[in-house]
């Protein structure tokens, strides 16, 4: 024994005091077996943070880093991520100046339009959502949902778009300085189509907490409020969350109406 402390350098007194350790009780043995439920009675989609609010919840009073420790030595996390894609990769092209500067409010549908590109990975692989959203009442105007975040995935959500108003609109349309939005072929089509092109400050998301809003909601809503069997399951009530968010999903600053049952009747009045 003697010789094998010393072949690892470890005093005599750190390797018995290691020894003891090993034969105390686990005094978080209890909450580990109800980390362990919980995580799996949600299908892997909560992490640390959401694990912690349910411990609170059954009568545990833990905090937030012990839950995160305790999971990783369980060798568990959160299967679920939705996150901002950062597509920054410095100036490629032209920046264009924040005309926007975080005033998000507008009169009339399309006015003002923001845009963003989030990525969700779900059982082991990824996909892109790249939405386009009015300002005025917050409806996706359109969306592509792609397996990369290339450029023909923003400029067929462009496409779908712009047959939905007419040209010289004078529409702000805003993004941050991701590639795609900097490309000179996406760019053109702005200019085209007679849209001002706005950008946040690099590195700022606030300037788009509209966009980072509604993905929220989306985590909240879809992903933590459904059980998925495959992410061509999960493409599908993607759509159909869409759908519903636009058309059904009533909202208080909207009097109670969806997106669209609010455009409607503005547009009536």
């Amino acid at each position: 024994m003697t010789a094998l402390l010393e072949l690892v350098h470890m005093p005599r007194s750190t390797y018995y005091y290691y020894v003891k350790k090993s034969k105390e009780p686990d005094k978080y043995a209890n909450i580990k077996n109800e980390i362990h439920a919980i995580y799996h009675e949600n299908r892997g989609r909560y992490g640390y943070r959401r694990i912690t609010l349910e411990l609170q919840n059954r009568g545990y009073c833990i905090n937030h880093k012990t839950v995160q420790r305790l999971m990783k030595e369980l060798g568990i996390k959160c299967m679920v991520r939705i996150k901002k894609y950062r597509s920054y990769k410095g100036e490629v092209g032209k920046i264009a100046p924040n005309i926007i500067q975080r005033d998000f409010s507008a009169t009339a549908p399309n006015q003002k339009w923001t845009t963003d590109i989030t990525e969700i990975s779900l059982f082991g692989t990824k996909i892109y959502l790249s939405p386009i959203l009015d300002m005025y009442n917050g409806e996706i105007i359109s969306y592509n949902i792609s397996e990369r975040p290339v450029l023909g995935q923003v400029m067929d959500m462009l496409d779908q778009a712009f047959e939905k108003i007419p040209d010289n609109t004078g529409l702000i349309f805003h993004s941050d300085q991701g590639w795609q939005y900097q490309h000179k072929q996406y760019q053109m089509r702005l200019r085209e189509k007679g849209i001002r092109q706005s950008m946040s400050r690099k590195g700022n998301c606030l300037d788009n907490s509209i966009m980072e809003n509604f993905f929220g909601l989306l985590k909240s809503e879809l992903l933590y409020l459904n059980k998925f069997k495959s992410m061509n399951e999960f493409k599908e009530e993607l759509i159909k969350y869409i759908d519903y968010y636009n058309n059904k999903r009533i909202k208080s600053k909207l009097k109670g109406l969806s997106p669209v049952q609010y455009r409607i009747q503005s547009l009536v009045a």
